[in-house]
């Protein structure tokens, strides 16, 4: 079973054309459903299938499965499922159903599994507050021809274990580059292949992403934002996600440290020529690495498809 999994999830992200990737995309839901019937199947990971991201909750109380598939470049759909464990093998399924085409308001409430705005999921982080468990989802989304989207979603249980996306829990900086003051969600929208990254680093217990600028100093487009050279980040506290503007702040930084690299820039925005000249030397005398090849780390590398177009992230 898992070998058919495997041809239906690659076809999904390499077939030539639009059709064959949306009914492999039907196949292995099909057939994947089929698959989790299987006693047990909570604990057996697909290990082939590297065209979807599985992720399980750090506590292992969950599993949580998505994916997309791509007409063409301006048309993306995101596919998700929660699987939960049972006592007796059976299978306890929650499907997720994009919505983010059917509104356009993404950031406006908290929402049920049948109104998921979709992304497809890299990272979950565990948080407790008031003996209450919230696990942070960390997504991509490949939107559209002009800009990607990577997400924080906040999700939670109600006391009848269906999963509710969102709430007050994430306070970003007011500005235009990020959603609005009280949203449900955060969204860091982007340039196509700029690059801009969103990760959690367990050293400092904070997600760190790339603060953003436009290129064409239009910041309201966020087809043009690009990142700009230092970081901003969100910390835990109290419960919620608060903002943060240098998350390396007293910080010293030394060669071990390569999740981010050493800011480029000081506390007033200028440019460190020192650092810069040390980092170009550095990069000379590197020998080239081969690229990881493995689709299922969405936040390091997009998928490839053969229409023409990949970029790392």
């Amino acid at each position: 079973m898992e070998l058919q999994l495997k041809n239906d999830a690659d076809s999904m992200v390499y077939a030539d054309d639009w059709f064959t990737r949306f009914r492999a995309d039907s196949s292995f839901i099909k057939n994947f459903v089929q698959a989790l019937k299987q006693p047990y199947s909570f604990w057996y990971n697909f290990d082939s299938v590297k065209a979807i991201s599985k992720l399980y909750a750090p506590d292992s109380s969950f599993k949580i499965f998505t994916w997309e598939v791509m007409k063409d470049f301006t048309y993306y759909r995101q596919r998700g499922a929660i699987q939960l464990p049972t006592d007796d093998g059976s299978l306890k399924l929650i499907p997720l159903f994009d919505f983010s085409d059917f509104t356009a308001k993404p950031y406006d409430s908290v929402r049920n599994a049948q109104h998921w705005i979709g992304a497809m999921y890299y990272k979950i982080i565990l948080k407790t507050y008031n003996n209450k468990k919230y696990y942070t989802l960390l997504g991509l989304d490949d939107n559209n021809a002009r800009s990607n989207k990577k997400w924080i979603e906040v999700l939670t249980f109600d006391n009848e274990g269906k999963p509710q996306f969102g709430g007050r829990f994430i306070y970003p900086a007011n500005d235009a580059t990020k959603p609005p003051q009280g949203a449900a969600r955060f969204c860091l929208e982007f340039k196509k292949d700029a690059g801009a990254r969103m990760n959690y680093d367990t050293r400092y217990d904070v997600i760190v992403f790339d603060h953003l600028t436009s290129e064409s100093d239009d910041i309201k487009s966020k087809h043009t934002l690009i990142p700009y050279g230092d970081y901003e980040g969100f910390k835990w506290i109290n419960g919620a996600w608060n903002y943060v503007k240098n998350p390396f702040s007293n910080t010293v930084f030394d060669e071990k440290q390569n999740s981010f690299p050493s800011l480029l820039l000081d506390e007033n925005g200028n440019r460190v020529e020192k650092k810069l000249d040390d980092a170009s030397k550095k990069n000379q005398q590197k020998q080239p690495v081969k690229q990881d090849d493995n689709p299922n780390r969405v936040d390091d590398k997009k998928k490839q498809y053969k229409t023409g177009e990949s970029s790392n992230n």
